[in-house]
C-alpha cells in the first residue's frame, strides 16, 4: 500500500490552499513476488481510475458550501452572532447575505483563533458548535454529520474562500412546488439549488423552513411538511444562501358545496370556485338587519339610526342592498371614516402645538379628496410629490413628519406598495429579493427633497433641489440612482424631480404592487382578515390565499381609473361580504376562505361613538364643534386626553404600518365597559337615556324595543323582552312613588349597560 509521511501545510492569505506531501512510497509484501504486486497493484489502479475520480469530492467553496451549514445552525441570525452587535466579540452578516466579510471574521480576525488548521477537529469553531466547549447557543453540530465532516475538510483544506470562476447559485427549487394535502397528512419536500455552470445540487438538508401560518402546518429541519387539522391554503417559505422559494399546499375540507348563494360579480366567482376547490360549503347569506348594520358600520364608521332600519327592513325593493351602499358612499361620513383610516397611516401627527394647523388641513384634503372620489393613483401622487407650503398643497404636511429620505422612502414602499424595505437597509432582505443597493435606489428618488423656512411660524416650504439624485450606498461605498423596484436605475436630468418619475412608475397600469396593495388593504377593512396577510407585507413567499381573487380586483381597480367608491361597492354588493358570520356545521374553522363574515371587535372611534349615541352623551373634544364624531378628528392629539381611545387602540399615527391599531381584546377594555367612572357617570347621568325611559309613559316594551334598535339594529326576541321586563318587575317591587322612580332609572341602567357589554354590540357581525 501507499504510505504519504511527512505532509506540511502552508496557506497563501487569501484562502486558497494546497497539501504538499513530501515522503516515499513503501511497498509491502508477502509470498508474491514484488514485481507482480506491483503489476497487480498497478492494474488494479489503472482498471479503477475512472471511478476513483467520478468518486473524488468536490471542492469546498466558502459561500456555496460553509455559510448555508452557519445559516441552518442560526448562527447567523438575529438572536445570535448575526445581530448588528455581534455576540461576545464573534460577529457574522444576518443570515449569510456578505460571505465575504463572514470569511474574513471567520478566518483571519484576532490571527486566526477560530481554526486549528493542524488539527481541524480542535477548531474552536467546531468544539463551540458541538458544545464540547460552553456555547450559549447550545450544540449546533453533531460530529457524525455531514455538516461536521465538511467543515473539518474545508479547515483541513486550508480554508479556501474559492475562485472568482467558481459557479455561483442561481436559484434554488422545490418539489413538488403546489400539492393538494389530506388534513394532518404530511409531505417530505426536495430542495435543489441551481447554479451558474448547470449544475445542481440536493440541498434539502441544508435549507430552512417555514410556514406563513403556524396555526396549519408545521416543518422539520429537513424539509417534512405537517399540516394540522385546518383545511385552506398554507405556504411554506424556503430559505438557501439567499435564495427564497415557496411550497404551498391546499388543504380540502372535502364537505359537499352544494347549497351556493347567488353570484353577484367577478369575487362571488372566484371565491366560490376556492370553496368547491376545498370543499367548505358556506354560510347562508344574512338577514338585512345584519347587513344594514354591517354595512354602516364597515362603509361609515356609525352604527344606522332606528329610522334607517326601520325604512331598510320595510323595503320591498329587491335591489335594496345596492341602493343603502350607493347612499352610504356618497355621504359625508363615508369621507370622514375612510380619512381617518388614511390621516392615521399618513402620519398625521400634531407632535406639537404649532402643527395643529397643518393637521386640520391635511385630514380635511383627505376627506375631500375622499369625499370627491379623487382616484387613488392621483392622491397617492399629490401626496409623494408634495411641494410648496401647506396653503398651497396640504399633503406636504406628510413630509413634516417623514423628514429623512430612507424614512420616506420605506414608509410610500410600504403603504402604496405593500412592501417592507427597513430590513434591506443593513442587509440584504431575510424574506425577500431586496437587497442594500435596491434599498438606496429606491431612496434615491427622495434624494434632492429639501425645505426652507415658510411665511408662517414653524411652518415650511418644501421643493426638489436641482442637481443630479443619487444615494450612497454606506456597504459599497457606490452612488446610486433612482431605481423602481425590480427594475433598472433611471437616467433624469438634474432639473427634474425625481418623485414624479417615481408617481409615474407607481401608476403604471403594469405596476405589480400598488393596485395589488390598495385592494388587498379595503379587502381587510371589510374581510377583517387580507387575501395576503398582514396586509402591507405582500411578497413572493407571503403568497395570496386566493391569487385570481386578488389579480382580479387589481385589474378592475386598475380599469376603473383607480376609482375607491367602485372598489367598496364591488365588494360589499357580493355575496361573499352578505354572508352570515353564523357558521354552518363545517366552516367554524375557516380562517382563510371566506366561507362566512369574520366578525371584527369596533375600533375604538367608532365604539367610542357608538357608546356616546346609545347613552345619548354629547362628545366634547377640546378645539371641535359638541357632538363631533370620534372618527372625525383630524390628529392624535385627542388620544391622550380620551383615555377610552388609548385603551381601545386608537393608533398614535407614528408609523405607516395598520399594526398600530390595536384590534385585540384585553382585561382593560372590558373593565373599562364594566365600571368605569366616565362609563358609569353617563349612564346614571341626570338627563342620559335612562333618565328619560325611566320618566317616559309610553310602554316599557316599545322602550326597550327602541334601545334594541339602536344599538344592535334589529328587534329584541320575545325572550329579550320578558328578560328585561322581569328586571324591572325585581327592581320595582314593594316600591312606589320617587323610589319607585329611582328603581325604574337603575333598572334602565342596567339593560342598556348590559346591552352595552354584549359582543353582538361590541363586535361588527
Amino acid at each position: 500500500m501507499f504510505l504519504i509521511q511527512d505532509s506540511s501545510f502552508y496557506h497563501d492569505g487569501i484562502g486558497t490552499s494546497r497539501a504538499v506531501a513530501r515522503g516515499r512510497a513503501v511497498m509491502s509484501h508477502g509470498s508474491m513476488p514484488l514485481k507482480r504486486l506491483f503489476l497487480s497493484l498497478m492494474l488494479g489502479l489503472g482498471a479503477t481510475a475512472s471511478g476513483l475520480a467520478a468518486e473524488a469530492p468536490r471542492k469546498l467553496n466558502f459561500a456555496n458550501d460553509i455559510m448555508p451549514i452557519l445559516t441552518k445552525g442560526g448562527c447567523n441570525s438575529g438572536g445570535c452572532h448575526g445581530k448588528a452587535s455581534g455576540q461576545n466579540g464573534f460577529k457574522l452578516s444576518l443570515l449569510g447575505f456578505e460571505p465575504q466579510e463572514d470569511y474574513e471574521h471567520i478566518v483571519k480576525e484576532a490571527r486566526g483563533r477560530r481554526l486549528f488548521p493542524a488539527a481541524p477537529e480542535q477548531s474552536l469553531l467546531l468544539t463551540k458548535g458541538t458544545a464540547q466547549l460552553p456555547h450559549g447557543g447550545g450544540k449546533k453540530l453533531d460530529p457524525k454529520s455531514e455538516d461536521y465532516q465538511d467543515l473539518v475538510r474545508w479547515i483541513r483544506e486550508g480554508m479556501p474562500y474559492g475562485k472568482d470562476t467558481d459557479p455561483k447559485m442561481a436559484h434554488i427549487r422545490v418539489e413538488p412546488a403546489v400539492l393538494t394535502m389530506p388534513l394532518k397528512g404530511s409531505q417530505q419536500l426536495k430542495v435543489t439549488a441551481h447554479y451558474t455552470d448547470g449544475s445542481t445540487r440536493d440541498v434539502t438538508k441544508r435549507a430552512l423552513y417555514e410556514p406563513n401560518e403556524k396555526a396549519m402546518a408545521e416543518t422539520s429541519e429537513t424539509g417534512k411538511v405537517t399540516l394540522f387539522d385546518l383545511p385552506g391554503d398554507v405556504a411554506v417559505m424556503v430559505r438557501y444562501q439567499g435564495k427564497v422559494t415557496t411550497f404551498r399546499a391546499t388543504i380540502p375540507l372535502g364537505a359537499p358545496v352544494e347549497k351556493l348563494p347567488p353570484v353577484r360579480n367577478y369575487i362571488d366567482d372566484l371565491v366560490i370556485a376556492k370553496l368547491k376547490t376545498i370543499g367548505m360549503p358556506p354560510s347562508e347569506v344574512c338577514d338585512d338587519a345584519t347587513f344594514l348594520r354591517r354595512a354602516t358600520l364597515d362603509i361609515t364608521g356609525r352604527l344606522p339610526t332606528p329610522e334607517e332600519m326601520k325604512d331598510f327592513l320595510a323595503s320591498k325593493d329587491s335591489n335594496k342592498r345596492a341602493l343603502r351602499v350607493n347612499e352610504l358612499t356618497d355621504s359625508p361620513e363615508y369621507a370622514e371614516y375612510f380619512a381617518n383610516k388614511w390621516s392615521a397611516l399618513l402620519r398625521n401627527q400634531r407632535t406639537q402645538p404649532a402643527y395643529a394647523r397643518g393637521s386640520y388641513l391635511f385630514w380635511s384634503w383627505i376627506r375631500d379628496s375622499l369625499a370627491d372620489n379623487k382616484p387613488f393613483d392621483q392622491i397617492a401622487r399629490e401626496v409623494v410629490t408634495a411641494s410648496g407650503s401647506l396653503d398651497q398643497h396640504p399633503p406636504v404636511a406628510w413630509y413634516r413628519q417623514v423628514k429623512e429620505p430612507k424614512q420616506q422612502m420605506e414608509d410610500v414602499a410600504q403603504l402604496f406598495l405593500g412592501t417592507r424595505m427597513q430590513c434591506a437597509q443593513c442587509h440584504h432582505h431575510p424574506f425577500e429579493k431586496w437587497s442594500q443597493q435596491d434599498y438606496y435606489g429606491f431612496a434615491a428618488f427622495f434624494a434632492n427633497v429639501s425645505r426652507k423656512a415658510a411665511g408662517a411660524k414653524d411652518e415650511e416650504l418644501v421643493f426638489s433641489k436641482r442637481g443630479t439624485a443619487q444615494m450612497t450606498n454606506l456597504r459599497t461605498k457606490q452612488p446610486v440612482a433612482p431605481t423602481s423596484l425590480g427594475g433598472e436605475a433611471m437616467k433624469l436630468r438634474p432639473e427634474q424631480d425625481p418623485r414624479l418619475a417615481l408617481a409615474d412608475w407607481m401608476s403604471r397600469e403594469d405596476n405589480p404592487f400598488f393596485a395589488h396593495t390598495l385592494v388587498n388593504r379595503y379587502w381587510k377593512h371589510f374581510f377583517n382578515r387580507g387575501l395576503v396577510e398582514p396586509e402591507d407585507d405582500m411578497r413572493e413567499t407571503n403568497p395570496p390565499v386566493n391569487p385570481e381573487l386578488l389579480n382580479a380586483l387589481a385589474a378592475d381597480f386598475v380599469k376603473s381609473g383607480y376609482d375607491l367608491k367602485q372598489l367598496v361597492r364591488t365588494i360589499t354588493n357580493s355575496s361573499t361580504y352578505q354572508l352570515s358570520a353564523q357558521p354552518n356545521q363545517w366552516n367554524a374553522k375557516d380562517r382563510q376562505s371566506f366561507s362566512r363574515y369574520y366578525p371584527k371587535r369596533l375600533n375604538a372611534e367608532v365604539l367610542y361613538d357608538a357608546v356616546n349615541n346609545l347613552l345619548e352623551n354629547e362628545s366634547k373634544f377640546t378645539g371641535q364643534a359638541p357632538g363631533t364624531r370620534a372618527v372625525a378628528l383630524p390628529d392624535n392629539s385627542y388620544n391622550q386626553s380620551t383615555y377610552f381611545l388609548t385603551v381601545f387602540g386608537r393608533p398614535d399615527s407614528s408609523s405607516a404600518c395598520e399594526c398600530e391599531r390595536t384590534q385585540e381584546a384585553s382585561l382593560a377594555q372590558s373593565l373599562h365597559l364594566l365600571n368605569a367612572a366616565d362609563i358609569q357617570t353617563q349612564l346614571a347621568r341626570g338627563d342620559g337615556r335612562a333618565d328619560r325611559m325611566a320618566k317616559d309613559a309610553r310602554p316599557d316594551d316599545d322602550k326597550i324595543t327602541d334601545v334594541y334598535h339602536l344599538a344592535l339594529s334589529r328587534e329584541p326576541t320575545a325572550k329579550e323582552l320578558q328578560l328585561a321586563q322581569s328586571h324591572l318587575a325585581k327592581k320595582l317591587a314593594g316600591k312606589k312613588d320617587q323610589e319607585a322612580l329611582n328603581s325604574r332609572k337603575e333598572a334602565f341602567e342596567d339593560i342598556l349597560w348590559a346591552l352595552m357589554n354584549t359582543k353582538e354590540f361590541l363586535f361588527n357581525h
